[in-house]
């Protein structure tokens, strides 16, 4: 029988190391395409932004305010200066139209067009958690009043001139149009250069400030009232994370309803220093469950990651 030992030629194996490299390029590459989709708003674009957006917030506010006697409308009605937040977006709405859809996504209901939408919404609990937050809020502002002054003060509707129906929507419309700003408009433009709960610090600083009157009752009044609209900044931008429906009416909700309970049982218009540090440690308490449940939600592995992680099956 003929040699032919010289002849053969081993089968080919595939290279594995080159396998490996092609993978490694078309990551890469996939890690490009995904960097340049969720690339960031340039510096100089959101800085400006916020910087007018902030500016015509304050600017409308204080002209709006000044409009209100004109009106007629009672302030513990509705106060003309929460309008100035939503004046403001649709200001900077005509200054950037192709950036404000990208801004103002989720602010209203959404149809259902898969479990991609599904996911996007607050789940039913946390959103019964966000709105029941404003009643803990209350009561440990009650408590704490009833523990500094050993009573409780408590306003019948009755009190008022005017109906309760009235009173809820108007709170309610004068909420969302504040809300349109801060948690639909800034807080996602924010998002985009810090983290969730830096941006809603940011956003609480700002909406304090924006209440000119509050800071002007003292340094401890100011304090409590600061500590208040970040802690409750905070609440709202950890809840209403990657939230992309209904924001606007879940964020005004929440913020009704504690205006209706510093209406009905603080006395927000008094210039007292004692009840509104009690304010503000009663929404910094009240945050601190929601910070702690976003801490352990960012260190538990999501489904895939647990499935997939090595160790006994």
């Amino acid at each position: 029988m003929p040699d032919h030992t010289q002849d053969h030629k081993p089968d080919h194996k595939p290279d594995h190391k080159q396998d490996m490299d092609k993978d490694q390029d078309q990551d890469r590459e996939q890690g490009q395409g995904q960097g340049q989709r969720q690339r960031r708003v340039p510096r100089s674009g959101w800085a400006a932004q916020t910087g007018v957006f902030l500016v015509l917030a304050f600017l409308t506010a204080g002209l709006c305010g000044a409009l209100q006697p004109a009106t007629g409308i009672p302030p513990e009605v509705l106060q003309l200066t929460q309008f100035g937040p939503a004046l403001a977006v649709a200001a900077v709405a005509l200054l950037w139209p192709g950036r404000i859809r990208d801004r103002l996504a989720g602010t209203l209901p959404a149809r259902s067009k898969g479990p991609a939408d599904h996911e996007a919404r607050l789940p039913s609990g946390n959103r019964a958690a966000l709105l029941l937050t404003p009643a803990l809020i209350t009561a440990l502002s009650a408590g704490g009043a009833l523990l500094i002054s050993g009573s409780l003060p408590v306003t019948s509707p009755q009190a008022f001139a005017h109906p309760l129906t009235l009173l809820v929507t108007a709170q309610l419309i004068g909420a969302c149009a504040e809300e349109i700003g801060w948690r639909c408009y800034l807080q996602p433009l924010l998002r985009t250069r810090f983290g969730p709960v830096t941006a809603s610090v940011l956003v609480g600083t700002a909406w304090g400030l924006w209440h000119v009157p509050a800071l002007t009752q003292g340094p401890a009044y100011a304090a409590g009232f600061l500590t208040a609209t970040i802690a409750m900044s905070v609440i709202l931008g950890l809840a209403l994370e990657r939230v992309r429906s209904n924001r606007l009416l879940l964020a005004g909700g929440f913020h009704t309803l504690v205006n209706l309970g510093m209406l009905f049982v603080t006395d927000e218009t008094s210039p007292a220093t004692a009840p509104m540090v009690v304010f503000g440690g009663a929404c910094l308490a009240a945050a601190i469950p929601w910070i702690a449940s976003a801490r352990r939600a960012a260190t538990t592995p999501d489904k895939i990651t647990a499935a997939t992680a090595d160790g006994p099956r």
